[in-house]
């Protein structure tokens, strides 16, 4: 190969994402713009378009019967969630009973974050051509996510706790840009 810059990818290698359990995501949008809210006091103050973005991540059980939303935050310029699979299937397919069809297709989690990115720029587009919300250049989000499979209890209570504080570290937070 060329001398280009390769992107390491931070999945486990042979791990089946459309595998049931929970998991753990951030997303970030592009530039790191600062366009769902601000944190002042260790508080988050949304804006009109943090809300929407809140809705959105509350609607996903609605597109997959089989996916669960657990703790979440929205943070200036990134979100942070746990999703649990519980064997999904787009919504309008049979997940149980007599076969009508072609079996379901199962949803990975990648499935799961690309209609939560493309639901939500759409409506932030409609923000910014109604309602004047700011602009952004190119993508609303950047192009990949984080993600952690989380492994047991005791893993998921300490995210759950890492999400709901994290406003009280937005100060010190790499996804800051007023941190240095």
């Amino acid at each position: 190969m060329g001398g280009g810059h390769r992107r390491r990818s931070l999945r486990l290698r042979g791990y089946n994402y459309a595998s049931p359990g929970a998991y753990f995501v951030t997303l970030c949008t592009q530039g790191r713009a600062c366009v769902f809210g601000n944190i002042m006091d260790a508080i988050f103050h949304r804006t009109d378009a943090g809300g929407m973005i809140e809705t959105a991540w509350r609607e996903l059980p609605a597109f997959y019967p089989g996916v669960n939303i657990d703790e979440f935050v929205i943070m200036p310029n990134h979100v942070h969630g746990i999703v649990v699979l519980v064997g999904a299937a787009p919504r309008g397919r049979p997940v149980s009973g007599q076969a009508q069809g072609p079996a379901p297709t199962t949803v990975s989690l990648s499935d799961v974050v690309q209609r939560f990115k493309t639901i939500t720029t759409c409506r932030y587009v409609i923000g910014v051509r109604r309602l004047r919300w700011p602009s952004f250049h190119g993508r609303l989000w950047q192009r990949g996510y984080y993600e952690r499979v989380i492994r047991d209890e005791n893993e998921v209570h300490r995210i759950r706790r890492y999400i709901q504080e994290n406003p009280a570290h937005w100060a010190t937070d790499v996804e800051n840009p007023a941190v240095v």
